[in-house]
């Protein structure tokens, strides 16, 4: 059976990036940038309880069937609002130090496989024009890791290719969202100038709102949350691709990587032709790609893993040809649109008018 609705603060803004699950059965989803969420259950959850949790907000908890029988399928959370007592308070850079050394003990560092949404919109001229969309199989030893052990593309689909000026990458983008991770890269200390910006809360706990300023590199900015007593990171900002990355505890307390966005933009040059097509005056577009990882779920059993060694895809994600499957994608439990999926998708569509499942139809093997 599927399970959505809305989580919403006091104000009725939907709240991003929330964790919803059933901690206990290894059961769990994120919220869409909007605050939506859906995500599928079975009868047998019914007397279980949804947790629901985001940093700066108070948890709750409802059993399955309590919040089906709710009429209206909003959540609404409560600022958790905290001032800690600087007597508690330790160096900035003692606090990234404790992080950084517990990182281990403290997100899921053993060998798992997680199952990864991964999207990237390509756009022109501020329009979408290419859409690729793959569910990935990721092995990975968390953030002590500097790289994903391996990927797997296991199904993907893509829509016509629009665009007249392509960006091209020699290895799948998800490599990315290891590579360019602040907690992966083993020098966040060194090169950043730490202050403690704010306090807030996460699931009861604690936490140190620290920004990082580079040394070298006055533009490059990484924010983390951090638990005061147990020093995990929940989340991390940074400038670099103005990218996320939201940490989500698993049912032993560990955290690891649920969710991961951000944006690649540039000028890129155009022939007088692809000039003329798309109406600039200028010889330059405007391009971006923006790239979402939703991690769907996780596996930490060793029996259970089965990440299939493709190397490392050398090609542009966009340039893979994996078989379409059209009933995989029916069934698989998606994430709410947002609405710039929303907003992106129109736009592919009214470029010829071609509705985006024909493209897919069409396009892929």
């Amino acid at each position: 059976m599927l399970v959505n609705g809305t989580i919403v603060d006091e104000s009725n803004y939907g709240i991003p990036y929330v964790a919803i699950g059933i901690p206990s059965k290894y059961v769990g989803t994120s919220s869409n940038e909007e605050g939506a969420f859906s995500m599928n259950l079975s009868k047998s959850n019914l007397s279980d309880t949804l947790e629901v949790s985001s940093i700066g907000y108070k948890t709750i908890k409802i059993t399955v069937q309590d919040y089906i029988n709710q009429k209206e399928k909003t959540i609404v959370l409560l600022e958790d609002i905290v001032s800690l007592d600087a007597v508690n308070i330790l160096k900035t850079t003692d606090y990234i130090k404790l992080a950084v050394k517990s990182l281990k003990k403290t997100t899921v560092s053993n060998r798992h496989q997680l199952n990864v949404l991964y999207r990237r919109f390509s756009s022109e001229n501020y329009k979408a024009r290419f859409l690729a969309e793959q569910y990935v199989k990721v092995l990975d030893n968390g953030p002590i890791n500097t790289e994903f052990t391996d990927i797997e593309v296991a199904e993907g689909r893509k829509s016509a290719d629009y665009r007249f000026a392509k960006k091209k990458q020699t290895y799948h983008a998800i490599n990315v969202v290891a590579q360019r991770d602040p907690l992966r890269q083993g020098n966040i200390l060194k090169d950043y100038t730490w202050k403690k910006i704010g306090d807030t809360r996460y699931d009861g706990e604690d936490l140190v709102i620290l920004q990082g300023v580079g040394k070298k590199q006055k533009w490059k900015k990484v924010k983390l949350y951090i638990g005061v007593d147990n020093f995990a990171i929940y989340k991390v900002e940074t400038t670099d691709l103005d990218a996320i990355y939201i940490y989500k505890k698993h049912f032993d307390g560990r955290l690891y990587l649920s969710y991961h966005s951000r944006v690649w933009s540039s000028n890129m040059p155009l022939n007088p032709i692809y000039q003329k097509a798309l109406g600039l005056k200028k010889d330059k577009v405007a391009v971006s790609y923006k790239h979402e990882a939703i991690v769907l779920g996780i596996e930490t059993n060793k029996k259970k893993i089965k990440v299939s060694s493709f190397g490392r895809y050398g090609k542009d994600m966009g340039d893979l040809d994996v078989k379409y499957n059209a009933t995989f994608w029916k069934n698989l439990s998606m994430p709410p649109e947002s609405d710039f999926y929303k907003k992106s998708v129109k736009e592919l569509e009214s470029i010829y008018g071609v509705p985006l499942e024909t493209q897919f139809e069409l396009v892929n093997k």
